[in-house]
Parts: C-alpha cells; sequence; structure tokens
C-alpha cells in the first residue's frame, strides 16, 4: 500500500511565504516524477509545478519565479517553497506522485488529500 501525505498549508498574507511538503510512503520501488496541483473554489485543478527523479523541473506561468519546487529522494519527499503570495494562489493544494510499488511492472499515480492555502488581501 502508498499513502502520498501532504503538510504545511494555512492563512498568509498577500506578499507571504508558505512552504509545503510531501512524503509518500509505503511499499515504494521507486518514484519517477512528484508534483504539485491545486485546485480553487468554482475552478478546475490545475498544475502547478512537477519534478522528475533527476530533479528536472516545470511551473506553472503563473508561478514562474515565485514558487520553488524540490525533492528528496532519499525521503521520498517532494516540496514547494511558495514566495510573493498572491490572492489568486488561494486554492487547496494536491501532492501527486507516480510511484512503482515493489513487485509491480508499472508506476501508477497516487495523490494527496491535499492542504489548504488561504492567502487574504
Amino acid at each position: 500500500q502508498v499513502q502520498v501525505v501532504e503538510s504545511g498549508g494555512g492563512l498568509v498574507q498577500a506578499g507571504g511565504s508558505l512552504s509545503l511538503s510531501c512524503t509518500a510512503s509505503g511499499n515504494i520501488f521507486s518514484i519517477n516524477f512528484m508534483g504539485w496541483y491545486r485546485q480553487a473554489p468554482g475552478k478546475e485543478r490545475e498544475l502547478v509545478a512537477w519534478i522528475t527523479s533527476g530533479t528536472s523541473t516545470n511551473y506553472a506561468d503563473s508561478v514562474k519565479g515565485r514558487f520553488t519546487i524540490s525533492r528528496n529522494n532519499t525521503k521520498n519527499t517532494v516540496y514547494l517553497q511558495m514566495n510573493s503570495l498572491k490572492p489568486e494562489d488561494t486554492a487547496v493544494y494536491y501532492c501527486n506522485a507516480n510511484i512503482r510499488r515493489i513487485g509491480a511492472s508499472a508506476a501508477f499515480s497516487y495523490w494527496g488529500k491535499g492542504t489548504l492555502v488561504t492567502v487574504s488581501t
């Protein structure tokens, strides 16, 4: 069994910073890419950033220059450092990991339950 758990959400004023983390645990053989998505009220879930096991990264245009994704492969953990936060960054942030379980022949996508980030004006 595999679990993906986020932490670090909360309330912050516009212009402030917040850091999220996400750890995958269980019978994991390998993790390919890990990423962060977000879903604001009334909107579809969107990609925020992702990072490969080789630490190549990709960001949504809306967060480039403000957010930084990183990962610790030995800890199966991905981080999202969010700076210069804006009210429009308010959303539930979800962690996603592409994981191959021990004994499995393929990798599958696993999601966390999400953590709420609220940016006030």
